[in-house]
């Protein structure tokens, strides 16, 4: 039996349990509904299939929606369920699924003063970020870059690198993507064309 099947076959007996439970007579259903009383007891006994017509004004009478009247089974929800978490003194907020390749974050620098002091890391793989939001320091084998709302950056993380607020008067904001095995990022310009890697 397939998943729609079995929906199919569980609506007569909620359609029967949603009546049962308000106390009200096929009758009094009929009455509100502009069904036939036999109409109704043939799909509670399941020797119809409901149509959307029957459908809707038995949810309204039971102010349910329809998916709640038969049952259908939940579909999969698009939406992307933040969970924040803390590494380092800052705020890693992802955005999407840990599958493996690309992960993308945005993440949150306290002002200067509420930063640990540097540490540098090194760890395999490629980093892109682009500035939200204040402004950041990228140190970079010895080099110092600060970057403002609206500039990028991306560099090897097999080089010493850290990565904090420039600021002390406000938080700092970026969305970066990290790719453990290498991969880099690719712009697209306006009209389709590669632009090389960013």
């Amino acid at each position: 039996m397939t998943d729609d099947q079995a929906v199919l076959q569980n609506v007569g007996p909620r359609l029967r349990g949603f009546r049962k439970t308000l106390g009200v007579t096929l009758a009094d259903l009929a009455e509100r509904t502009g069904l036939t009383p036999s109409t109704i007891s043939r799909l509670e006994r399941g020797q119809v299939r409901p149509t959307l017509e029957q459908l809707l004004p038995l949810a309204r009478a039971y102010a349910v929606p329809i998916d709640e009247l038969v049952a259908a089974p939940t579909t999969g929800d698009p939406r992307v369920h933040l969970r924040p978490f803390r590494k380092h003194g800052l705020t890693f907020v992802p955005l999407g699924m840990k599958t493996g390749g690309l992960q993308a974050y945005k993440v949150i620098y306290p002002p200067v003063s509420q930063l640990p002091p540097p540490k540098f890391h090194m760890h395999p793989g490629r980093e892109w970020f682009y500035v939200l939001q204040g402004a950041v320091q990228l140190v970079l084998t010895g080099t110092r870059t600060e970057l403002t709302a609206g500039e990028a950056a991306e560099f090897d993380t097999n080089a010493a690198h850290w990565i904090g607020n420039a600021r002390d008067d406000m938080p700092a904001e970026t969305l970066a993507i990290y790719g453990q095995q290498g991969e880099r990022v690719h712009i697209r310009g306006s009209d389709g064309q590669g632009r090389g890697d960013s």
